[in-house]
């Protein structure tokens, strides 16, 4: 049966993705491979454990036997790597964790460098979308969550805020009119953010918020994207900090309304409150939360 582990293991990883493409994908080899090696426990059982049809899988009577096993012999697996990880200093394993794509040169990114520097024998694998993602259905551990906080189930943790700017091409900010308050933008041209409603709040020193809804000609899903069109005096924008600062650095972009700024973004970590890697995960949290509070 030893010899088997591997292929009973890739079986449930099968039967949770629903197909050999899916949990080929998530393992990180060929779907031929994976179809071999079910081929192989089959063969070696001597019984069908999956159907298989051009749309899906379905289980055979043996193989809903084994997926149940299986799974009770991974939890425990899964539970006694947990226990070591709790008890050891130098806790070993694998976190595959979605993070927004504006945060790929940040100071999160960072912290996890440093993680893995504190911790050689754990593994990341990161996922960087500006897309949320259903964490249980993409396989993921964790994910790293920009803004509002959805009502969930999950388990959360506050890890900090990015600061933004409102930043403008400076070859476009030189063209209008000096701004004096926000509704002076209402006209300009706007860079458009998809996972950002079409309102922008600016909130003034002494705290009070205003909003601007303006015109947009160009719509984007990426924070990189943004930037690059700011590059191209376009439009004004709303930028994390860490970009604006390079573009304003370089001369390319300028600060507008400088009493006035954008609110931060806060970022959670989010996680399944039965996680599989419960005491990895929260010890790679409070690791980022620490970092990012200093």
């Amino acid at each position: 049966m030893i010899d088997h582990l591997k292929h009973m293991a890739v079986f449930a990883r099968v039967v949770d993705k629903g197909s050999f493409r899916a949990a080929a994908q998530d393992i990180g080899v060929a779907p031929s491979r994976v179809s071999q090696m079910i081929t192989d426990l089959e063969n070696h059982l001597g019984t069908t454990l999956l159907y298989r049809t051009t749309r899906k899988l379905a289980l055979t009577t043996e193989g809903r036997t084994l997926y149940r096993r299986v799974t009770e012999m991974l939890r425990s697996a899964e539970a006694g790597f947990n226990e070591i990880n709790a008890n050891t200093q130098d806790p070993v394993g694998a976190l595959r964790v979605s993070v927004p794509a504006f945060l790929a040169m940040s100071d999160l990114s960072t912290a996890m460098a440093a993680f893995i520097k504190r911790y050689p024998n754990v593994a990341l694998s990161l996922h960087y979308s500006d897309r949320r993602v259903d964490i249980i259905e993409n396989g993921f551990d964790l994910a790293v969550t920009a803004g509002t906080l959805a009502d969930s189930a999950m388990m959360s943790r506050k890890l900090g805020a990015v600061s933004r700017a409102l930043v403008a091409g400076a070859g476009y900010a030189a063209s209008r009119p000096v701004p004096a308050r926000p509704t002076d933008l209402e006209d300009w041209d706007w860079i458009q953010y998809q996972q950002r409603s079409d309102t922008v709040n600016l909130i003034s020193e002494t705290g009070k918020t205003e909003k601007i809804s303006g015109q947009s000609q160009i719509e984007v899903d990426s924070v990189n994207a943004l930037y690059h069109f700011a590059l191209q005096d376009v439009g004004v924008t709303v930028l994390t900090e860490n970009l604006a600062a390079q573009g304003v650095a370089s001369g390319a972009l300028v600060r507008l309304l400088p009493k006035w700024r954008p609110p931060d973004i806060d970022l959670h970590a989010v996680w399944p409150d039965s996680s599989r890697r419960e005491n990895l995960t929260l010890l790679f949290v409070r690791f980022l939360a620490d970092e990012l509070g200093r």
